[in-house]
């Protein structure tokens, strides 16, 4: 989506909500700021003036705020004009290492999941802001929080890993190899070397985490977490084709 007349004011000025994810210093005093956004997608900002103490929006353009932001358009980068707090998300998560290490994945993964800026992204602006509420709250544990965003997000972007279905062949049944390189389960005859055979209950977790079954994720052991974070985690780098830089600093139990 580019630019066009239609979706901005006569001043270039256009408003949104939207999800703080990175930001980054620039000169003396500004900041870039990216953000996810409702309707406009993934956008980076030039936020002027926000490290002087007087800067009257400087504290609501923490990463993980959760914002509606005024901007006008740049040359290059968009300027911020106005910014009211939704939900200050990060007031909770950044007191709570787990919690913070969880969100800063999640925030780096919505970046990397938009290749674009300005690429609408709803379902996953949608997603990141339900995850990043739902680690505030504590509603549930960071990381099982965390693996059921990567595998929501990953179907988004069409990489849903195949948990009853063979990935190769469509055949189904409770195939125990996963094959990261063919798309996750596979049959025995499709199983390529190098399979990873998880426990049953490791692909009923993910199954459980992709489709909101709480009570069964809640309940789940910590080696089958564990394995399940690993099939999850080495799915979605395989799909990025390289790594996420916040993903070994994760707290696992």
């Amino acid at each position: 989506m580019g630019k066009g007349a239609g979706q901005y004011g006569a001043r270039g000025l256009y408003r949104d909500h939207a999800i703080v994810l990175r930001l980054h210093k620039l000169g003396e005093a500004d900041r870039i700021i990216t953000v996810l956004t409702k309707r406009h997608g993934k956008i980076r900002a030039v936020a002027k003036g926000v490290r002087k103490t007087s800067s009257r929006f400087g504290a609501r353009l923490e990463p993980f705020s959760h914002i509606d932001v005024q901007l006008y358009l740049g040359r290059s980068l968009d300027v911020v004009s106005q910014v009211e707090t939704l939900t200050h998300f990060g007031k909770n998560i950044m007191s709570d290492y787990a919690g913070y290490t969880a969100a800063s994945v999640i925030a780096e993964t919505a970046e990397r999941l938009v290749d674009e800026e300005r690429e609408p992204a709803l379902r996953l602006y949608l997603l990141t802001v339900g995850a990043l509420r739902s680690i505030a709250a504590g509603e549930h544990d960071p990381p099982l929080i965390l693996d059921a965003y990567l595998l929501r997000a990953m179907a988004t972007a069409g990489w849903e890993p195949a948990l009853q279905a063979c990935a190769v062949c469509g055949r189904d049944g409770a195939h125990r190899a996963f094959s990261v390189a063919s798309g996750g389960c596979v049959c025995t005859g499709c199983r390529p070397p190098g399979s990873a055979t998880p426990a049953p209950e490791t692909l009923e977790l993910m199954s459980a985490l992709l489709h909101g079954s709480w009570n069964y994720a809640d309940a789940s052991v910590e080696k089958i977490r564990r394995e399940a974070s690993g099939l999850i985690a080495a799915h979605l780098q395989w799909h990025l084709e390289r790594g996420l830089r916040s993903l070994p600093f994760v707290e696992r139990p």
